[in-house]
């Protein structure tokens, strides 16, 4: 009868007390590993490569370098180990970039044991791990596009390229067969859509975005 092996684990977070408490927990469980520390981001980077963890435990918030760019680096290098976010933050602005630079999972440090095993289990397989709060927050990214990520109506692209012309919104309006007002509205959503706050800004986040040009 042949025994799976234990699943290895790379510890990143700038408290040693954290790091104390975690290697304990899964040092007492059957089943897992860990075969080391870190107590920053870049340093964390290094340690995967000389380890070769199955997953990663990554902080994201410190001193030394946060768990994002540890993130995006080790994607960047394509690393074997699966990251698996454990933090006390839930914010979009942790949460979002965090996912997006290639974490497996995110999970908060009030996870209770059991949950916090089934993850590390879970993204030693490949498979997305997330609290509730975090999945919610997902979700609700994907249904309300930040400004700049929404696509522009064929009526508000006309009235852009007559702005980035430097026509008037009544040279506008008697151009497209519309009132002020219309176009006023369409300017509004322009706005909204391509994060500018002005015309100005407005053009030059097109010819960026390349709608424009």
């Amino acid at each position: 009868m042949t025994t799976e092996p234990p699943i290895t684990l790379l510890i990143v977070d700038d408290h040693p007390v954290v790091r104390d408490g975690l290697r304990g927990m899964f040092e007492s469980q059957s089943g897992f590993r860990v075969l080391g520390e870190a107590a920053s981001g870049p340093e964390g980077v290094a340690r995967a490569a000389e380890l070769d963890p199955d997953v990663i435990l990554m902080d994201l918030r410190m001193p030394g370098g946060s768990g994002v760019a540890a993130i995006r680096e080790l994607t960047r290098r394509g690393a074997r180990a699966k990251v698996l976010v454990l933090t006390t933050y839930d914010t979009d602005s942790d949460t979002l970039p965090a996912i997006e630079a290639g974490a497996t999972g995110y999970l908060l440090k009030d996870a209770p044991r059991d949950e916090l095993f089934t993850a590390v289990r879970a993204a030693a397989e490949g498979r997305t791990v997330l609290s509730p709060a975090v999945a919610s927050r997902l979700v609700r990214a994907v249904r309300s596009p930040a400004p700049g990520n929404e696509p522009l109506s064929a009526r508000e692209r006309e009235v852009l390229a007559l702005v980035a012309k430097g026509t008037s919104n009544r040279e506008i309006a008697r151009e497209l067969f519309i009132s002020e007002a219309t176009v006023k509205t369409h300017l509004t959503h322009l706005y909204a859509k391509l994060g500018a706050k002005d015309r100005a800004a407005a053009v030059a986040a097109a010819y960026d975005r390349g709608i424009l040009g």
